[in-house]
């Protein structure tokens, strides 16, 4: 264990030297991350974690100015293994990555603590400036995510169905409203039949739904589909 594990919450006050996590289980999304910062920030030390067991390991013994972590991981998502770095390191800034082209799973991301969402279409510069702030205690959010974000608070918190969903569940309402197979799901959360067939019945139950047919009109009349994958769907 590293002797610095001890995280207290005070940071590196210097972007150019910081200590970043690179946490995504795609090899060429770290190796972009890498390639991109090391750009702007060459003095910064890199490494990085690739399945949500070794980000939380890692977290949890090394001390590190931010973590980037990729919304979409192998069975625990990227908010679920959020929601475990907090308890870990409560002032550890998170930036989450997303694959995601809507906001969503951004609003969720920010209430489980994220200090920043920077969703799918964003150049270089915007994740570069992101970094720069988040390490410097901002947050950064897109100008629409921020109008959305101004929106809840003015609206209070009026909650539609799937706003009651938890972060696994929701992962899986959206899959199965694509059309994906019970057993598709699984596979792709490398979850048991059984886990997700559990998911659906509550799903079914908090949304008042009997079909996964229902799923799929709701999903289209909420427009939950393209605000999450896109055009192209999963």
């Amino acid at each position: 264990m590293n002797p610095r594990a001890g995280y207290s919450g005070e940071r590196n006050n210097s972007a150019e030297t910081a200590r970043i996590l690179l946490a995504d289980d795609h090899d060429v999304v770290r190796k972009g991350l890498r390639q991109i910062l090391a750009g702007s920030f060459p003095r910064a030390t890199y490494d990085e974690a690739s399945d949500p067991g070794e980000i939380i390991r890692m977290v949890g013994q090394e001390d590190w100015d931010l973590v980037i972590l990729g919304a979409s991981l192998p069975g625990r998502g990227g908010i679920e293994v959020l929601k475990d770095i907090r308890k870990l390191r409560p002032a550890l800034p998170v930036l989450v990555l997303s694959i995601y082209n809507g906001e969503l799973y951004a609003v969720r991301a920010l209430r489980a603590g994220a200090s920043g969402y920077v969703p799918r279409q964003t150049t270089s510069d915007d994740i570069v400036g992101a970094v720069r702030k988040t390490l410097a205690g901002g947050q950064f959010v897109t100008p629409s995510l921020a109008e959305r974000l101004a929106r809840e608070i003015h609206l209070g918190s009026e909650t539609v169905p799937h706003e009651r969903l938890s972060d696994r569940e929701f992962r899986v309402f959206l899959m199965l409203a694509a059309g994906l197979t019970v057993k598709e799901v699984a596979e792709r959360l490398h979850l048991s039949p059984q886990t997700v067939s559990t998911h659906r019945a509550r799903v079914l139950d908090k949304m008042t739904m009997e079909t996964n047919a229902d799923f799929v009109r709701y999903a289209f009349q909420h427009r939950l589909l393209e605000d999450c994958y896109g055009p192209a769907g999963v």
